[in-house]
């Protein structure tokens, strides 16, 4: 049936409630090229404007014919300077005239036909607004629409009234059937209303018919009148959510107490509450169930639950569901093939199943993850780190990353959030791959990628709050509150933290919340062989009042059993907090096994911009804990950028001005050999190793970023991964970095770290101030010292005799010579540009073949090679004396004749005693 208004809430509830007809219009068949008002109730409002009676205003626009998106929208989201105001009425009534007629007033075009009028209603401040809410439009001509049930198909109790009301236009009579039984025809050939006494068990058809001279037009709904639900226990070994049982059929679980029925609508019912969709309910009446039979084996099914007859909710342990809000910005590039929402079938998040699916074969099937204390690991947001935002572009990238020498991946939230662009903190489906990125397959290919190279894979896990858009809130929703209802086994009716809190907060202490939560955890290890978890706020995983800073034993106690259903199902797993509360409890829950970040961005940054800091608290030693479980790091996804701010607000003296590039730039290696060198785990934020200097803040906190690769092309940004690179790779390959006898004196401008090892002792110094100064190395013993990157030597007969730094130098001194890094030297001179020699290339990117037209005027030695982002040689190309032109082509192999991935690599240029380096981006 036509609905006269569909409402789902975007940002707080998606629930469909009976009758409540909080939008009506006048005429009640809105024509496109007539005038319409538009009448809006607040008092019927479930959200946060019920009752409201200031000034609201409309963001509007239309949905046309053969699309489900926004079209004319008037002014500009969030400017209700330029949107239209309604008229308040009195007594909880607005209006709004839509003249001289709906296309004018759309600015509709020749040729497009408008279906639904689209609204959201907001106050003045523009801190309340409705839902998203839509009125169908009409064509001149007959026209038929039941306007009275509001729903197309409904559940109701033997001997239920059902007030039936009907409305056309340019008909001559009005008839009402049931089951195809002639009932009535209306005097009035524009309204029709009667009332239904349902005073029968089962599947009924009501269909309204318009009739003129020359046609006809129907709309129709159907009710089922209940039986009592049959009571049975579950099926052996069945769980909540979905469970294939062949390749034809499937058992649904929804766990749901003390509701009073469940129906099963879908694909399978024609969308329809129907004998065969009603679910049973088990003796406890906490679980309702059905097996459903003859299903096509990989055929994919679309389907909700009708809860109650009012509540339609897609199932909360779904791996797959569909947004019809937005779906149709995901390409069919990203996510090939995704199955159609069933558009005028129902409204909300629609979830699917499939039997039969294929077994991912997996290419690494047992993966030992790196050591907790050795982990390096990457934080990255696919939206802002590669324009296509899918997995099959991430894996892509890896060859970079496993250059850098990241050992983990720490991905921000990729199960279903709400809307597309978001970070991810806003969770609402907690067991589907959120399709913006691609689908499921290609996220566990990703996995295997990784694990090949070595890669742990961490997701971002948030489990203290949900959205509306969760089916879990849904639920047990409070309309009248806007809040989860009392009775709501998940969620707290209010949070319990007075200082921070988000969306709606789950009760950590109910038992269900509990299950939920290791039902989570244990898909993610087992479905898709990640290794851990980066859980979000879990200062937030208690009851207790507070902002959650104190030492809380509740909450230690749930999160050391969460732990241990983790480790029960993967010993290896990481299980990592963003816990910020008292170190005590820190302290504890370290010792415990986990892991806890270290947010050390403003004393670093502060070092970077030549200002007093302190490094001590970003280790486990400075904490007091015996344990190295910190993971500390310089930038996260929330962290202001550190070369943002250094050239923004940095310190000078002289001529020497860390607001410069060139010196905010060098500033980011010294800040990197005080973080990477100190023993423990670590975390970089992505580009944070090419000196991201774009604010947070920039397109608003949360907004998309600019992807900055071209980075790469800047010498200055192209040393930095490189220092990166070879500070890693020095944590790899020494056991001093990993060394639990080590001190530091890091609370100056001077700062000093002493690393001892049998093998080898390092001491490293750094002058962070804006003037030269002198520092005393303290030097762990007399003898040869060896510069790392330098390469050079100095013996030392006195241990304290002080070594001067000129403003952001830094030196590693070692007692064991090792490989001094390929790193780019001389940054700050000009681009070397080769007199009497040019070299193109084409095409860059490029799949597979460059071009390479070298051109000399002289006689020289020419080399050419390609190397990777390490400095590593993967092909020569030529080697000898050449004048003239030469054309050459790299294949995208390496001499061994293997196909390189798709990463940067660069040209390296050798005439005579001239060098340059060109980029190669293969694609």
């Amino acid at each position: 049936m036509k609905r006269e208004v569909v409402f789902t809430l975007l940002l707080f509830i998606s629930v469909l409630f009976v009758n409540a007809q909080i939008i009506v219009t006048d005429p009640e068949l809105p024509i496109a090229d007539q005038p319409v008002t538009i009448y809006f109730d607040s008092s019927k409002e479930p959200g946060a404007l019920k009752n409201f009676t200031g000034d609201l205003y409309t963001h509007t626009g239309v949905i046309l014919e053969g699309s489900s998106n926004w079209m004319h929208v008037i002014g500009t989201w969030g400017d209700n300077s330029t949107q239209p105001k309604l008229t308040y009425l009195g007594n909880y009534q607005y209006s709004l005239s839509i003249t001289p007629d709906i296309n004018n007033f759309y600015n509709v075009q020749g040729g497009e036909v408008v279906k639904k009028m689209a609204f959201v209603i907001r106050s003045a401040d523009a801190a309340k607004q409705t839902a998203d809410l839509f009125v169908d439009v009409f064509e001149l001509g007959l026209n038929i629409n039941i306007t009275s049930p509001s729903q197309n198909s409904l559940v109701i109790e033997l001997n239920d009234a059902i007030d039936v009301s009907a409305s056309a236009t340019l008909a001559d009579s009005i008839s009402l059937f049931i089951n195809d039984e002639f009932i009535k025809t209306s005097a009035d050939s524009t309204s029709l209303t009667h009332t239904i006494l349902a005073d029968e068990y089962g599947e009924n058809q009501v269909k309204v018919v318009a009739y003129s001279q020359s046609d006809f037009v129907a709309d129709s709904f159907f009710y089922y009148v209940r039986q009592t639900a049959i009571v049975e226990a579950l099926p052996a070994g069945v769980q909540d959510g979905i469970n294939y049982t062949t390749d034809t059929s499937v058992t649904l679980v929804l766990h749901a107490p003390n509701k009073n029925h469940v129906f099963v609508i879908g694909d399978f019912t024609d969308w329809l509450a129907r004998e065969k969709g009603y679910m049973k309910v088990t003796p406890d009446t906490a679980r309702y169930w059905i097996e459903i039979e003859g299903l096509t084996p990989q055929n994919e099914y679309r389907y909700q639950y009708l809860v109650d007859g009012e509540i339609y909710i897609a199932d909360p342990y779904a791996d797959k569901v569909l947004d019809p809000w937005n779906d149709h910005y995901i390409t069919n590039e990203t996510y090939p093939n995704l199955i159609e929402y069933p558009e005028n079938y129902t409204s909300g998040i629609v979830s699917v199943l499939q039997t039969a699916q294929e077994d991912f074969q997996w290419q690494v099937a047992e993966f030992q993850p790196p050591a907790k204390t050795d982990l390096v690991i990457y934080e990255l947001l696919i939206r802002d780190f590669i324009a296509k935002h899918d997995y099959q572009t991430l894996i892509d990238t890896l060859s970079y990353l496993d250059s850098l020498g990241v050992n983990a991946i720490e991905l921000m939230p990729i199960n279903e959030f709400e809307g597309n662009l978001s970070w991810g903190y806003n969770p609402s489906f907690y067991f589907a791959p959120d399709k913006f990125y691609g689908p499921k397959e290609d996220f566990k290919a990703f996995v295997d990628s990784c694990h090949a190279r070595g890669m742990a894979v961490i997701m971002d896990m948030v489990l203290n709050h949900s959205y509306g858009q969760s089916p879990l809130v849904q639920l047990y929703f409070d309309k009248n509150t806007g809040k989860p209802a009392a009775d709501n086994p998940w969620y707290n009716v209010d949070s319990p933290n007075t200082a921070f809190s988000w969306g709606y907060d789950f009760n950590h202490e109910s038992q269900e919340t509990k299950d939920f939560v290791d039902s989570v955890n244990e898909y993610w290890l087992t479905e898709y062989n990640i290794n851990g978890f980066r859980f979000d706020f879990t200062k937030g995983f208690t009851n207790t009042p507070g902002d959650g800073g104190a030492y809380d034993v509740s909450r230690i106690s749930i999160l050391k059993r969460m732990a241990d259903h983790i480790w029960n199902v993967n010993p290896n797993a990481y299980v990592i907090l963003e816990h910020f509360s008292a170190n005590s409890e820190e302290k504890e829950l370290a010792e415990y096994g986990m892991l806890i970040w270290g947010n050390m961005n403003h004393d670093y940054a502060e070092a970077a911009m030549g200002y007093s800091s302190n490094f001590s608290w970003g280790t486990s030693r400075g904490r007091g804990w015996n344990v190295p479980h910190l993971i500390t790091y310089m930038e996260s996804h929330d962290e202001e950028r550190l070369m943002y701010k250094t050239i923004t607000f940095g310190n000078s003296s002289g001529n020497y001005n860390t607001k410069n590039f060139s010196t905010a730039i060098k500033r980011m290696e010294l800040d990197a050999m005080f973080f990477l060198t100190i023993p423990g785990p670590k975390m970089i934020w992505q580009f944070g190793e090419l000196g991201y200097d774009i604010s947070i803040n920039e397109n608003g906190r949360v907004g998309e970023k600019p992807i900055k690769w071209d980075y790469l092309d800047i010498n200055e940004r192209l040393r930095l991964y490189q220092v990166y690179q070879s500070l890693i790779k020095l944590r790899k390959a020494h056991e001093a970095f990993r060394t639990s006898d080590y001190s530091y004196s890091l609370s100056s401008t001077l700062k000093r770290l002493h690393l001892n090892h049998t093998n080898m002792k390092v001491t490293i110094l750094g002058n962070f101030d804006v003037i030269d100064g002198g520092i005393d190395p303290g030097f762990q013993e007399t003898g040869t010292w060896y510069e790392y990157f330098t390469g050079g030597s100095i013996d030392v007969t006195d241990v304290n005799e002080t070594i001067s730094l000129q403003p952001g130098e830094y030196k590693i001194y070692t007692t064991r010579k090792l490989e001094v890094p390929d790193i780019i030297s001389d940054v700050d001179e000009p681009k070397l540009i080769l007199s009497g020699y040019s070299v193109s290339i084409y095409p860059n990117p490029s799949p597979d073949e460059f071009h390479i037209v070298l051109k000399t005027d002289k006689s020289a030695y020419i080399m050419l090679e390609v190397i990777d982002l390490s400095g590593r040689k993967l092909k020569s190309l030529i080697s000898k004396k050449h004048r003239g032109v030469l054309n050459l082509t790299w294949d995208g192999r390496n001499d061994a004749g293997q196909d390189v991935p798709s990463s940067i690599y660069f040209l390296r240029a050798v005439i005579d005693d001239q060098t340059e380096v060109y980029k190669l981006v293969k694609q």
